[in-house]
Order: C-alpha cells, then structure tokens, then sequence
C-alpha cells in the first residue's frame, strides 16, 4: 500500500524513524479520544482510558482481534478463578498478584504450545512485549475485584475488551492511516473534542436505558 506522506512525517521517517512507529504515534490521540467518547457520551466504563488503550495496541501487535482477544479473555478467565483457588489462605495483595501472575504466564505459555502444535502460526508467533502488557491486567482485574466485586470485574473486562476490539478495528483502517499520514496536524482537534467532552452534563446513552421507565414518566 502506497501512501501519501506529508512533509512532516516524511521527515520523521528521513530520520530513521520507522513509518508504522510514526503512524502509531499519531493514532494514539485518536483512540484515546474515542475511548473517552465511549465513556462519557455512550457511558462504557471499561478499566478507565489506559488499559483499553494498550490492549488495542496489543491486538495490533498480536497479529489481529482472534488472538489477542483469546490470550485476553485467557487472562481474565484465570485472574477470576486464581482469587476462588487463593481465598482460603488469606494473602496479602502483591504476593496474591505474584502468585495469579505465575500461573497466568504458565497458561498463556500452554496456550502458545498448544498454537505451535495446531500450527496455528499466528498464535505461536505472537510478540512477548503485548502478552506482558495484557498479563498485566491481571492486577487491575483483581483490584476491581476486591473493591467493587467480582461482577463488575467481570463487565469492566468485557466492556474494556469491546473497546480494544473497536479501537483496533479503528486503529488498522486504511482510509484513517493515509489520511493521518497526509495530514497528522488533524491530531489536533482532539484537544477541543476533549474539552467538550469533558464539559459533557447529559445523560449517556446506556442511561437512557437504564432510567427509560423514569423518562416515560417525566412530563
């Protein structure tokens, strides 16, 4: 795919700096942009801004949503089950993380096997760098957990693992990456949608949902 770069990220790529590097970097304020559109306007919590922007990274680094929503998904599923296995003995936080992280690596190394085995190359390739990132979501997972309950542990992960799938589909489109490498100044305008984003006073989307029966009744 040829693409029309501008003045200015043609020098950045002059000076040695790889174009998808380039193109990622101007993405990023794009999807973090979305994410707080989804939260404050549609009302999709997820783990807060970072995490479902990292985790779309990842997808991009791991080969597509098939396999980064499984090691994801992996993760979350043994971080769950880790806090049932562990309650009885009682353990501090950090040494509990320590222990759920072990054998979450130890899984996510079976599963990489199991890939290579299958010849499910996509799988058994994946970078080690994405998988670290999403392991660590074992930690933000467990301290949802503890204060607010394993239920809404549950829905953060999946709404924060819906947001990764939207930004990554986002994030690879091929009409945004040329026309961010054409104009990147564009990046720009996010700062004043944040700003109305973040003067946002109406009710969100899931809302209208939630309080439909209190709507209706409203003169």
């Amino acid at each position: 795919m040829e693409i029309h770069l501008s003045p200015i990220v043609g020098f950045f790529a002059g000076q040695g700096v790889p174009l998808e590097t380039i193109l990622l970097l101007l993405m990023l304020p794009i999807i973090a942009t979305f994410i707080a559109f989804l939260r404050q306007v549609v009302g999709i919590k997820a783990f807060g801004i970072y995490t479902p922007l990292i985790v779309t990274f990842s997808f991009l680094a791991t080969n597509g949503v098939k396999y980064g929503a499984t090691i994801f998904l992996s993760v979350v599923i043994i971080g769950m089950l880790m806090r049932f296995a562990l309650k009885p003995f009682r353990l501090l936080y950090l040494p509990r993380v320590a222990i759920m992280l072990t054998v979450v690596t130890i899984v996510i190394l079976g599963i990489l096997v199991l890939g290579g085995n299958a010849r499910r190359t996509g799988l058994a390739h994946v970078s080690i760098f994405p998988i670290l990132i999403m392991i660590t979501i074992v930690e933000k997972f467990v301290a949802v957990q503890i204060e607010k309950g394993d239920k809404m542990a549950i829905r953060l992960a999946l709404e924060t693992l819906v947001i990764s799938i939207l930004g990554y589909y986002l994030a690879s489109s091929k009409i945004l990456l040329e026309f961010i490498a054409s104009y990147p100044w564009t990046i720009l305008f996010t700062i004043p949608i944040n700003i109305l984003l973040g003067k946002w006073t109406g009710l969100r989307l899931t809302e209208y949902f939630r309080f439909k029966e209190v709507i209706k009744k409203m003169p």
